[in-house]
């Protein structure tokens, strides 16, 4: 658990570019360099993660917490992955202000082309070992292509079940080691157990609120809610929030669009600017005890769905159509997270030639001098800051 611990948490304070680059930052770390589970296994559980509704690269985080070192390393994961972010939000929220100035949009910026690199670096490698031929290299175009003409989680979706379906026709006759395929320990009990409560908590918290009137429990519902019904995570879930918190006036809209920007500028999961939104309600409970009602909420559904699922996922993937299924599942992961590459990282980030020059570099660092991510953003972050130096005159 202590090793889980300190990975994560280094790649919370470190984990810069939204939820597609988190998964490129989780394939260096856990695949390349520390080799807790293969390409296959690990495309299989971001395929997954991405049918759930919530935060899937916090699904992802906390899957492999589970299975590096069971509910206890899940637990760790989640934290420290979350933690930083949601502290800095919650600081934010009470007047700290940050980034500000062309220092504090350099650094950002070279954030932003720290992303590049690390998206970059893991579609190289995952369609190095996961789109090895022509049937599967052409779902992988195919799947990004999808992606680029029906815009959010429905595009994402739509390819990954393109992909499949493909898979079933194209991939049968590739055999695929499973040496590697590790169980998750999650028991079908405990699995019934996660799905029964998502759903008492999604049916119950209206009603009971509505029973007792109290401002806490309509807080839980509001934030559950919105981390229950949101597919693709990330910015899919701020109209959803803008809907619980600004429409039922517990938050100003300014405050909100603030909280939002500063939400872009942190490490981690954009989930944690939940935590802000708790922390500057206009009800109590709001300050510190409204930020982690707020965060708990909103983070507790999709772990609960990811648990109920995981134990019927082990044996679905070991049935021969499943995996022929997953192969193709896997090229169009590949695909959609090709298509992220262009939109939204790289049209965010690379805006000249020194962007250019800073995403190559850090790419070349990745893939040839194998420096680990941490090390690559420190790097690059610092180049976009120079570059933002260079180009104001200070």
């Amino acid at each position: 658990m202590g090793e889980v611990l300190k990975a994560f948490l280094l790649l919370g304070l470190t984990s810069f570019g939204g939820p597609v680059a988190h998964l490129g930052y989780f394939r260096t770390e856990f695949v390349a360099r520390r080799k807790w589970l293969d390409e296959q296994a690990y495309a299989d559980l971001v395929a997954l993660c991405q049918f759930l509704p919530g935060p899937a690269s916090s699904q992802v985080g906390f899957a492999l917490g589970l299975l590096r070192a069971g509910p206890w390393g899940a637990a760790a994961a989640w934290l420290a992955f979350t933690l930083p972010s949601a502290l800095i939000l919650m600081l934010f929220a009470h007047g700290a202000a940050v980034m500000e100035g062309p220092v504090g949009r350099g650094i950002i910026h070279g954030l932003k082309i720290v992303a590049v690199a690390i998206v970059a670096h893991a579609v190289w490698g995952m369609a190095r070992n996961l789109c090895p031929d022509r049937q599967r290299a052409t779902i992988a175009l195919v799947a990004a292509l999808i992606v680029m003409l029906v815009s959010g989680p429905l595009g994402q979706v739509a390819a990954i079940v393109a992909g499949a379906l493909a898979g079933m026709w194209w991939c049968r006759g590739h055999s695929v080691s499973g040496a590697n395929h590790r169980h998750f320990s999650v028991s079908r009990t405990a699995g019934g157990v996660a799905l029964t409560l998502f759903v008492v908590f999604l049916g119950g918290l209206p009603l009971l609120t509505w029973i007792t009137g109290s401002q806490t429990l309509d807080v839980i519902d509001a934030f559950y809610r919105a981390g229950a019904l949101v597919f693709g995570g990330g910015h899919v879930v701020l109209p959803l929030l803008e809907a619980e918190v600004v429409q039922s006036d517990w938050v100003s809209s300014d405050a909100f669009l603030t909280g939002y920007g500063a939400a872009q500028a942190v490490p981690g999961p954009l989930f944690t600017f939940a935590a802000y939104l708790g922390a500057v309600l206009d009800t109590v409970p709001n300050g510190l005890t409204g930020a982690t009602i707020a965060l708990l909420a909103i983070f507790l559904p999709g772990m609960l769905l990811l648990v109920g699922i995981l134990p019927f996922w082990n044996t679905f993937r070991q049935l021969a159509g499943a995996q022929a299924l997953m192969r193709g599942a896997n090229a169009a992961v590949v695909g959609i997270l090709g298509a992220a590459l262009y939109q939204p990282v790289w049209t965010s980030a690379i805006l000249g030639p020194y962007d250019f020059a800073l995403a190559l570099t850090g790419f070349g660092l990745l893939t040839v001098w194998k420096l680990p991510a941490w090390a690559v953003v420190m790097l690059v972050g610092s180049g976009g800051l120079t570059i933002s130096l260079m180009t104001t005159g200070l």
